[in-house]
């Protein structure tokens, strides 16, 4: 019981990072600062490979390598 509980709080906390890191790097697209973004998109695709903000990540990352 305890194992399920600790593992589903730090799952909620990569999710939170992941979201946190997105919403980052949406804002660095924004303010046309792509290289910042980039390397967020990359961190979340890397170190957050199971939220659902790696897809999304991924996706934007491809569009950002073709400027």
């Amino acid at each position: 019981m305890i194992i399920a509980f600790v593992f589903l709080f730090f799952s909620g906390c990569s999710e939170q990072r992941a979201k946190e890191s997105f919403e980052t790097a949406k804002f660095e697209e924004l303010q046309k600062n792509f290289a910042h973004a980039r390397e967020l998109y990359r961190e979340i695709v890397e170190k957050y490979p199971k939220s659902e903000y790696a897809a999304q990540a991924a996706e934007r990352l491809k569009e950002l390598e073709r400027k």
